[in-house]
């Protein structure tokens, strides 16, 4: 991307000025790279960077409704880009004895704070479980969205583990 380019989007967001502030709280640089094609998508992001699908972050999230209380729990998974989660397995990942679900734009971004096809596994908020795949740890690096769709940061394996405080499975994804 050209610096015209560049200085024609608004990067400095309060979600990515967010992500840098964790970044630099936890002590690591990661390299944060701008595109000029976005990274919605696994894919999109895989073509943009120049690495594999499989090297992708998709953080996805979800909710799960715990059956005797009704309180609605969020989760999210951190899913290498050429798998797929396996949501049925998430309330025994999660140890939620509930019903998963999808929730919807509005919803990710209030508990989240970033917007769909922009959602960083970076500097979300303590109440949300937190589930790795450990297929990301097939790639010595590791891109996951910076808080903007144009946005990407990319970290080893052990990094987004400690940043996220997330939990590594192998059964979270297929």
């Amino acid at each position: 991307m050209t610096e015209n380019e560049a200085t024609s989007l608004d990067i400095n967001t309060k979600a990515t000025r967010h992500v840098r502030a964790c970044l630099e709280a936890a002590g690591l640089d990661g390299q944060v790279l701008t595109l000029s094609e976005t990274s919605r998508s696994a894919e999109e992001a895989a073509a943009a960077i120049g690495v594999p699908v499989g090297a992708i972050v998709k953080t996805l999230i979800f909710t799960i409704t715990e059956h005797e209380t009704d309180k609605v729990w969020p989760v999210a998974a951190l899913v290498s880009g050429d798998r797929q989660c396996h949501m049925k397995a998430l309330p025994d990942l999660a140890a939620i004895k509930g019903k998963p679900a999808r929730p919807d734009a509005a919803t990710v971004k209030d508990i989240t704070g970033y917007s769909i096809g922009a959602v960083s596994p970076i500097g979300l908020k303590e109440d949300i479980t937190i589930l790795i795949d450990s297929a990301l740890c097939r790639f010595d690096r590791v891109w996951a969205s910076a808080g903007h769709t144009h946005l990407v940061i990319g970290l080893g394996f052990q990094e987004l583990t400690l940043i996220t405080s997330g939990r590594v499975t192998s059964d979270l994804a297929r």
